[in-house]
């Protein structure tokens, strides 16, 4: 059955105006000013009614299989649910380990992909956790990136952080040429996500390597995130941006811990007057991923858990508080992270590219497709997952 959308108010994400939509399948295959349902087809036609319409949100942070456990085996997370992402107008995501390389393993995060893929959204995978040498799947991230389809790059890898394996220039070199290679051979990103902890300067070990490659390897080479964790974080991250790198905003840990986290949307007003290029930014939500807190003796004192709905709200707080247009803020999770991750359909809406959509009225998510079908219509939610009542 073909999809036909009408009167949509379409950033795509740059908004282009009142437009009709018609899906076939899981694509896009055409947006107009006026779209007639074709004769002697199927087509169901939806009325927007002027409803901003844009691409679905790229998550590209997420421990889609569950996380956490810094204070024992009570505080790990569970799997995240289908319904979560929906709500939330995520529409592709790209799940990771993080702290816990130990217990749990990349095949709990490839198997959670595949079946949130079987279940109606995008999935791909970091391989890898904060520990080097990394898990893998075939002794070599290289390996990963290039034979397996869903895994996209290496992270997330811990620098800056008394949980981090501290990985020498050597290895952290060795890891980043591995994943290039991986990457051009595979077709893929082939970049590290970088975890980034409270230690000043976290950036150090990234220009050290660039340095020691005699510039062949490039900043961009590298996704940081958490560069909002604290004030002095996100300075070094705007002199990171202004040397050529990218910035990646964690928008779940707020309010969680508002007496050193910068609030998300002011981040990125930050980052803008400072001027950094809205295409060196971007924002995921952490989700599914414990946010502890520490003592200064590293005592954990507080344990919090992410979710993706922060995601829209941030980047509404863009809009409303930092005076940002919508169509600048909503690029740090549409056409931003599909361009630096090669996700060369997803981030735009345009003939051609997947059908994924979020429709807001009134500054809520009301309807969600993803993959050409209907997730959420009227704010109802149309597909849970397997297990969800």
């Amino acid at each position: 059955m073909l999809k036909l959308l009408k009167n949509c108010q379409v950033y795509s994400p740059d908004p282009i105006g009142m437009q009709d939509i018609l899906i076939a399948g899981e694509k896009i295959v055409a947006i107009a000013n006026s779209i007639n349902a074709p004769n002697g087809v199927s087509c169901e036609v939806f009325d927007m009614e002027g409803a901003i319409v844009m691409p679905g949100l790229v998550d590209a942070h997420v421990h889609i299989a569950g996380a956490g456990g810094e204070g024992g085996p009570a505080t790990r997370t569970p799997e995240m649910q289908l319904s979560s992402f929906i709500k939330a107008g995520v529409t592709t995501v790209i799940g990771c380990l993080g702290t816990d390389g130990l217990t749990r393993n990349p095949e709990s995060v490839l198997m959670k992909a595949k079946g949130l893929k079987a279940e109606g959204i995008s999935a791909w995978m970091w391989t890898g956790a904060y520990q080097v040498p990394t898990p893998t799947f075939f002794g070599d991230v290289g390996r990963d990136i290039a034979l397996i389809e869903e895994v996209a790059g290496v992270g997330e890898i811990a620098l800056s952080d008394h949980r981090s394996s501290w990985p020498s220039t050597d290895e952290l070199l060795r890891l980043t040429e591995h994943a290039r290679v991986g990457g051009m051979l595979g077709g893929k990103a082939g970049i590290i996500n970088i975890h980034l902890g409270d230690q000043e300067d976290p950036f150090i070990p990234l220009y050290e390597v660039i340095e020691r490659s005699k510039n062949m390897l490039k900043l961009t080479q590298f996704l940081p995130t958490h560069c909002n964790r604290n004030d002095y974080t996100l300075e070094s991250s705007i002199e990171l941006a202004k040397k050529g790198g990218l910035v990646d905003i964690t928008s779940s840990s707020y309010p969680y811990f508002p007496e050193y986290e910068v609030k998300p949307s002011k981040s990125l007003a930050m980052l803008l007057k400072a001027g950094i290029d809205i295409s060196q930014i971007t924002f995921t939500s952490d989700a599914g991923g414990s946010l502890p807190g520490f003592d200064e003796e590293g005592n954990l004192i507080k344990l919090e858990m992410g979710a993706p709905d922060a995601n829209i709200r941030e980047i509404l707080d863009a809009v409303n508080d930092e005076n940002i247009p919508l169509e600048t803020a909503i690029k740090v999770m549409t056409s931003n992270p599909a361009r630096i991750l090669k996700l060369q359909d997803k981030g735009h809406l345009k003939a051609g590219s997947d059908a994924d959509i979020v429709v807001l009225k009134d500054q809520k998510i009301t309807h969600v497709i993803a993959r050409g079908q209907w997730m959420m219509k009227n704010t109802e939610i149309l597909k849970k997952g397997s297990y969800e009542s």
